[in-house]
């Protein structure tokens, strides 16, 4: 099994093909959107693929040390337009095949007039150590 991260953008990968902004959906829109993502968490749930999955507030700060005995420093309240992340879900699957066709599901969650998104969804493996064998 591999573990992938599913990133969802609020903006900065390319236009979805329903492409109207979430706060311009209704709230009827925005929970049959909430109820797709649940419902397809569910279902991965039951086969052992789901790890993990939140939504994200468009706010957010960057951090980073200073040196020692300094205060972190902040640049914020504000990200990058590129860096804007709506939220992510971890899977845990056996091909990277399998995580494809996933991703793929999933960016056709329903949004404005209830029609599928057809978001781009950013895949991302995790980082795992290579196995070596020395003699």
């Amino acid at each position: 099994m591999a573990k992938y991260l599913l990133l969802k953008h609020y903006r900065g990968a390319p236009s979805a093909v329903n492409d109207i902004p979430m706060d311009r959906w209704t709230q009827d829109e925005i929970s049959a959107h909430i109820q797709y993502m649940r419902d397809f968490a569910a279902r991965l749930e039951t086969t052992g693929e789901y790890v993990d999955g939140q939504a994200l507030s468009p706010e957010g700060t960057f951090v980073r040390y200073d040196g020692e005995g300094r205060p972190p420093v902040t640049d914020g309240p504000f990200a990058e337009t590129k860096d804007l992340i709506a939220g992510w879900m971890v899977i845990d699957v056996d091909t990277y095949e399998r995580a494809v066709e996933l991703a793929g599901e999933l960016s056709a969650a329903p949004g404005a007039g209830g029609r599928p998104i057809h978001e781009w969804l950013e895949l991302r493996p995790f980082l795992t150590e290579s196995h070596t064998t020395a003699e």
